[in-house]
């Protein structure tokens, strides 16, 4: 079966990965859980080429998951957020951490990269947490987040290192 074609499939599983079934997409979707809104900002953190970013924005934008909204008008610059449609990927994606916590390949006494708390009920959300049964589903708004003093400085250097490297781009300096 072609990419092209399965989102026609009969099969759920199928349809769902025709939207978001690549690592570029769900990184773009925890970008946008955790607050970052623009297009420079997501590229810096997720690595991805301008053209693939933008192509995936669009992409997700047709298929309802993301929205788009002008925030500076000469030039045009937008900012992308979530849907309703895109927040239903809130418990898939927690599923996705919970999985990593358990098997990404950390020692024990290693902290998270973001320690979440459960706002509601101010439990730890951990690798063997469960959203409540009772309620609504389950969002990313429901919890806080405290990101690790070693993943904020990851992210920290990946944008001064995305920043250095538009700035060699657009003065022509090319790295060695």
């Amino acid at each position: 079966m072609s990419w092209d074609g399965v989102c026609e499939s009969l099969c759920p599983i199928a349809r769902a990965l025709s939207v978001v079934g690549d690592r570029w997409t769900l990184l773009i979707m925890r970008e946008l859980m955790m607050g970052v809104r623009r297009f420079d900002d997501i590229q810096a953190q997720i690595g991805m080429s301008s053209h693939l970013l933008s192509t995936r924005l669009k992409r997700l934008e047709e298929d309802g998951v993301i929205e788009r909204r002008l925030y500076n008008a000469r030039p045009k610059r937008y900012e992308y957020l979530a849907t309703e449609k895109g927040r239903a990927l809130d418990p898939l994606i927690l599923m996705l951490r919970s999985w990593g916590l358990t098997w990404g390949g950390y020692a024990p006494d290693d902290a998270p990269a973001a320690t979440l708390v459960h706002k509601q009920t101010g439990e730890l959300v951990d690798a063997d947490w469960r959203p409540p049964t009772e309620g609504p589903r389950f969002s990313f708004d429901d919890v806080d987040a405290t990101l690790s003093p070693a993943w904020a400085a990851e992210r920290e250097a990946d944008r001064v290192r995305f920043q250095n490297a538009r700035k060699r781009r657009a003065t022509g300096i090319v790295a060695a």
